[in-house]
């Protein structure tokens, strides 16, 4: 989905997982700080938007996902995994019941995925399952923002903002009476200084939601069976997850942020060392400079110095070893 608000003065569209939405508006960390300070909004409007209704559909979620929503009340916001059979991540939901209907916001071009998914599991019971991308648009107001939603959008509240389920239509003048503008590059820079993972970039085809600190914000570790769950709890019970989240200072001479992908090795060992592990995001912020989060083998030292490519960098934990 392409938004309209990248016709906006000064928009520069967005790349790779945020293409069809602005990166910016011309002031990256001028951006930042508005969103930090509870001003503003995001435009999330690339990202798919899946309903499930009828009046099984809390119960029948209930049996699918990693979270405990049998009982969700509405306006409550959550968040759920769905895992593959070995239980690697598949799908992140951002959920809200609104009485009627479960709402889901979910990473973009990944909602053809899961509707085939929830359909295959449909069975007998009373559900509606649709998307409904086309018709709604993910706008994100800070936490803090003084904003009005619309009446006719549903809203999902979190420590971290509101996110509205808007409908499409209304995305252009929802803009222009809620400025100023925030882009995707400072929204992302504040969910790397939050620790907080996003599926295709935190997670690769092995991840498991113990590396990313899932356990417990999106995994209920005591509810009913789902798929994945043996994995789940067998390490939980018996073990450790073989990587853990990393969050990493990095050196602020460098004129480029490691990528995506960018191998970790020990700073002692230098570039021909053994990779440790990879860059999943990074990001320049308006305080802390040049920041990234990484999946690490679990035995790196938690004090150990590291480069990600050629750039120092100083390690925070996130997951415990």
């Amino acid at each position: 989905m392409k938004s309209p608000l990248l016709s906006l003065p000064g928009a520069v569209p967005g790349e790779g997982p945020d293409e069809g939405v602005a990166a910016h508006y011309g002031d990256l960390f001028r951006e930042q700080r508005a969103l930090a300070d509870g001003t503003g909004f995001v435009d999330l409007s690339h990202r798919g938007v899946v309903t499930v209704g009828g009046a099984d559909r809390l119960s029948w979620l209930h049996l699918l996902l990693t979270q405990h929503v049998s009982d969700l009340p509405p306006g409550q916001a959550t968040e759920a995994l769905i895992l593959s059979a070995h239980g690697h991540i598949e799908h992140a939901l951002y959920l809200v019941d609104d009485g009627e209907t479960t709402w889901a916001h979910v990473e973009p071009d990944s909602q053809s995925d899961l509707i085939a998914y929830l359909e295959s599991m449909k069975f007998f019971y009373r559900v509606d399952i649709a998307d409904r991308t086309e018709d709604y648009a993910i706008v994100h107001l800070p936490a803090g923002s003084i904003t009005e939603a619309p009446e006719d959008a549903v809203v999902r509240e979190t420590p971290h903002g509101r996110d509205l389920f808007l409908p499409r239509e209304r995305l252009t003048a929802f803009a222009e009476a809620s400025g100023p503008p925030i882009g995707a590059l400072a929204y992302e820079a504040l969910r790397v200084e939050a620790h907080r993972p996003r599926v295709g970039l935190e997670t690769d085809h092995r991840t498991i939601p113990h590396e990313l600190g899932w356990i417990g914000s999106a995994v209920h570790l005591h509810k009913g069976c789902y798929r994945g769950q043996e994995t789940v709890a067998r390490v939980q019970n018996l073990g450790k997850p073989p990587r853990r989240l990393v969050f990493l200072h990095l050196d602020g001479s460098e004129v480029k942020l490691p990528s995506h992908g960018a191998p970790i090795r020990l700073a002692a060992e230098g570039e021909e060392g053994r990779q440790l592990g990879f860059i999943t995001s990074s990001a320049r912020h308006h305080e802390l400079g040049p920041i990234a989060l990484a999946l690490v083998k679990r035995n790196v030292p938690v004090d150990a110095e590291l480069i990600a490519d050629s750039t120092a960098a100083a390690q925070e934990t996130v997951v415990e070893p």
